[in-house]
């Protein structure tokens, strides 16, 4: 891509899918994300796979729920994706780190982010996951989430194409 910086190479082949769990309930965040997923058709391939969360009506448990809900994930992964599991305890990273750790990941069939349900993820989930990543310190929504992720997608293909969006 024109203006890419040096030691970068473009994004455009990545294969992204992010996995999540639950509806997206209001208008607003699926315009919004809707809009990110429209500006990174250019930047790469982009899937965004909304899974049914597990009621806790149905199991009774919070725990019956992550099992359930990261049973369902766990089923939707190939056996080359390189997973990256959203987590409160999970690694943090700059905007630029965050370009050039995609970057990195490229040459990967499939970059696979999961996001979990309300009460979280499973172990096992955890355990397939080759990277656990945190979005912030701060807690936010399981919904919320999925914005600020697929914005960080689209800001790291504009740092890695030398685009001015990030600064």
């Amino acid at each position: 891509m024109h203006g890419a910086q040096p030691g970068l190479h473009t994004l455009s082949t990545v294969n992204i899918r992010i996995i999540l769990l639950g509806k997206d309930k209001d208008r607003w965040l699926s315009e919004a994300l809707g809009e990110f997923q429209k500006r990174l058709i250019p930047f790469c391939r982009l899937e965004i796979l909304q899974l049914m969360d597990i009621s806790i009506r149905q199991t009774g448990s919070s725990q019956q729920v992550i099992q359930k809900e990261g049973k369902k994930v766990l089923a939707r992964l190939d056996e080359d994706d390189y997973v990256i599991l959203l987590e409160e305890r999970g690694e943090e990273k700059s905007s630029l780190e965050f370009s050039q750790f995609l970057t990195k990941l490229s040459d990967k069939k499939r970059i696979v982010f999961v996001i979990g349900g309300v009460y979280g993820t499973s172990e096992d989930l955890a355990l397939r996951a080759q990277f656990k990543m945190s979005l912030s310190r701060m807690t936010f929504t399981h919904r919320l989430s999925r914005l600020i992720l697929i914005e960080q997608i689209y800001r790291a293909m504009m740092i890695s194409s030398g685009r001015s969006y990030h600064t």
